[in-house]
């Protein structure tokens, strides 16, 4: 079958082995001084690495490899004397995808029940409306379900931070993807928001971005992957200002 899974370029990597415990499933060794993929059935292609080799030697990409084998996961994981992935088992009212792993990047879709919005002035705690996980940039795979014919939101990472609506306003029913614009690979996070957009008929793409120059960025970051994708996805977008008002 054709999937994501990990690649290790050999020449960057220096066999640091921060990658190792970053694994979940301890896909990855240090074998001859180089970290290296084991077994294709072992890496479940989510990436929870990527942010942990200093080197940037880690790659997700797509090709011929054997479907991820959680039960094979469990026996490796056993034999290494380590707790199997079902250690992490989620809570029960969220779903866990066959394919999940380390609990920072396994796919998990949460049930949300619909509840009667609340003023200011009434107590009691207003209730979450993220439906998914994980929602960083490099750690969704393209084919989540959760993006299938969803509406979805692209956000700077600041933004849920300064925007106190963010949840009731903005996520409500969508699908959440976040980054920063200024910090992170900008083309690594076209191409990660051109393959959402060419896998899933997602139906509309809300940019939510701080009013420093930088974050727009990801305004043409979005109309790029639009472009790029082919597809014919509405884009709006919506400034957040830094002491949490809403900027036209």
């Amino acid at each position: 079958m054709i999937r994501e899974i990990v690649t290790i370029d050999e020449e960057k990597c220096d066999g640091c082995g921060l990658c190792v415990p970053a694994c979940a499933e301890g896909a990855i060794q240090i074998v001859d001084g180089k970290a290296r993929l084991i077994a294709d059935n072992l890496c479940d292609g989510l990436g929870a690495c990527l942010g942990d080799c200093p080197r940037d030697a880690i790659k997700i990409i797509q090709r011929e490899a054997d479907a991820f084998d959680e039960e094979a996961v469990d026996e490796h994981l056993k034999k290494s004397g380590k707790p199997p992935l079902t250690a992490h088992a989620p809570e029960s009212q969220v779903k866990p995808q066959a394919h999940g792993g380390c609990p920072s990047a396994r796919l998990m879709e949460f049930s949300r029940k619909s509840e009667p919005q609340t003023t200011d002035e009434e107590a009691g705690e207003r209730p979450s409306e993220l439906r998914q996980w994980p929602i960083q940039m490099n750690l969704v795979p393209p084919t989540a379900p959760f993006f299938k014919d969803a509406d979805l939101v692209l956000a700077a990472d600041c933004a849920p931070f300064a925007f106190p609506e963010f949840h009731r306003d903005i996520l409500k029913g969508k699908a959440l993807a976040i980054g920063c614009p200024k910090l992170d690979d900008g083309k690594a996070y076209l191409e990660k928001l051109t393959a959402i957009l060419r896998h899933n008929d997602i139906r509309s793409l809300t940019v939510v971005h701080m009013e420093v120059p930088c974050c727009t960025g990801l305004i043409m970051l979005a109309r790029q992957a639009v472009a790029d994708s082919g597809k014919d996805v509405p884009i709006e977008t919506v400034k957040v200002g830094i002491q949490g008002d809403l900027k036209s």
